[in-house]
């Protein structure tokens, strides 16, 4: 009975986690073709840069702590809820010490990430804001809840996304130009600001506690560790513009940004899955049921391969509509990065068991030495290849990250949930796969489309039943 109560509500608090975080995070994908139209290229890659400041800034300032969220449930079951406010306000007083070591060097700060005042001013207050979404989604998340978080996001994403596009329309029309990313800056991020103090201060309401030694002390040992595998994945996802950036040029900037946008849509899934599957996975570890893992994690491997596949198959499409005929060169670099990120969800369940373990050091360690393999090949490749070759270094680094990371999962924990020979069978696969299918680009569309249908009539044939019949094992788990 309670195996059937976990798995009934691991199913429905995941499956509306998943709908819910495709209907708001994928309105960023829909808008896209709007954004290329509304900025040039080379205003769209300036933006998505400092996107990129933003994503590498939060994880420092705010200590990581919000990573220790997911583990805590475990160890502070009573106190959850108390926990989460604690540590929350320990990543504030993090965030506000940092802000001021900023402003002291203020005029380096500026020079360094090319931001004006108004630039710096809004990444302060977007990383105070946004590290409270983080805390809310994984304590929601990891109690297995969804509506808080579904209303909140949903408040945040939408607003910021109507107001920046109207606003640049607006700049369109009166012909100012030269202020369009600052519009678009402000029309987006000061709404993630508002809605994000309001729900710091309902967290910290609902969980009454400002203060906690012990709590701040389990954070920082727990999270700390992790600051630099946070960083350094920020920094390989990230790395790529910003080197093209400054080696090669804006324009070139901004068409990877594109076939980045491309990417994202199947990381939106990936992400949405797995955060949705991580509760369960820690529940089911913490029974000692490990073996009720493998079967469904195989699948849902499977499923995103073939995800990936037809990413790399309709890119000449997908990147038509997102970025118009202007960024159409992005369709050369759709497989290696598709590709690359399915290496690293793949990876997701080790680096996972290394966490419930608390093994945080060694994530991290595996992290930084494949960033530091992901700059280094950008810098030779890149100069050696152009601005196309980031889209391999980055494959490249997330498959070094697979392995070591399950290389590492048995050596720490002394054991293996998905084998690694099976998690790379799956991986050499559809690399293969997603390689060779861009020779597609130059068939005549009819052919491609052709080979469209085929993979979805084996994927309806095989995947999918595989799925619902998991699903259906999952509820009637009660007779077992």
């Amino acid at each position: 009975m309670k195996d059937d109560s976990l798995n009934r509500r691991a199913v429905k608090s995941g499956f509306f986690f998943v709908v819910s975080q495709m209907l708001v995070r994928g309105i960023s994908f829909i808008t896209t073709p709007i954004y290329t139209r509304l900025l040039s290229t080379e205003q769209f890659g300036e933006v998505r840069v400092y996107d990129s400041w933003l994503q590498i800034a939060v994880p420092i300032m705010s200590l990581c702590l919000w990573k220790s969220v997911e583990r805590a449930k475990y160890d502070m079951r009573e106190q959850f809820d108390s926990y989460t406010s604690a540590v929350q306000n320990l990543s504030y007083i993090s965030i506000a010490v940092m802000a001021l070591i900023c402003m002291l060097f203020k005029p380096q700060i500026q020079s360094f990430c090319n931001m004006d005042d108004m630039m710096l001013y809004v990444a302060f207050g977007y990383v105070f804001a946004y590290t409270s979404i983080h805390y809310m989604n994984r304590r929601e998340k990891q109690s297995m809840r969804y509506k808080f978080a579904t209303i909140a996001t949903m408040l945040l994403v939408i607003p910021a996304t109507v107001i920046s596009i109207v606003w640049l329309y607006i700049g369109n029309i009166r012909g100012e130009y030269d202020r369009l990313v600052s519009y678009r800056i402000l029309g987006f991020y000061v709404p993630h600001i508002v809605v994000g103090l309001v729900v710091a201060f309902i967290m910290a309401v609902q969980g009454r506690k400002l203060f906690s030694r012990e709590f701040w002390k389990y954070g920082l040992m727990y999270s700390v560790p992790l600051i630099p595998e946070v960083l350094s994945i920020q920094i390989m996802n990230q790395a790529d513009k910003i080197m093209i950036r400054n080696m090669i040029g804006k324009w070139e900037s901004g068409v990877f940004a594109v076939a980045t946008t491309v990417s994202f849509i199947i990381w939106i899934l990936e992400d949405s899955v797995w955060n949705a599957f991580l509760p369960w996975f820690y529940e089911k570890i913490s029974r000692n049921e490990e073996d009720d893992i493998i079967k469904p994690w195989t699948v849902v491997m499977r499923g995103f391969g073939m995800l990936s596949w037809f990413l790399v198959i309709l890119a000449p499409e997908i990147v038509l509509i997102l970025g118009g005929r202007k960024n159409m060169e992005a369709i050369w670099l759709i497989a290696p990065m598709v590709t690359g990120t399915l290496f690293r969800f793949y990876s997701y369940n080790y680096t996972a068991t290394q966490n419930y373990y608390k093994k945080t050091g060694h994530v991290a360690l595996g992290t930084i030495l494949a960033m530091f393999v992901n700059i280094g090949l950008n810098y030779v490749c890149i100069m050696q290849f152009g601005y196309r070759a980031a889209a391999y270094t980055t494959a490249v680094s997330y498959a070094f990250l697979l392995i070591l990371q399950g290389w590492q999962e048995v050596r720490i924990t002394g054991q293996r949930i998905i084998p690694l020979k099976v998690t790379l069978k799956y991986a050499v696969l559809f690399l293969v796969m997603n390689l060779v299918s861009m020779g597609s680009f130059l068939l005549p569309w009819y052919l491609r489309y052709l080979l469209v249908i085929i993979g979805v009539l084996f994927t309806f044939k095989k995947v999918l039943p595989q799925f619902i019949g998991i699903l259906k094992n999952v509820r009637s788990k009660k007779s077992n």
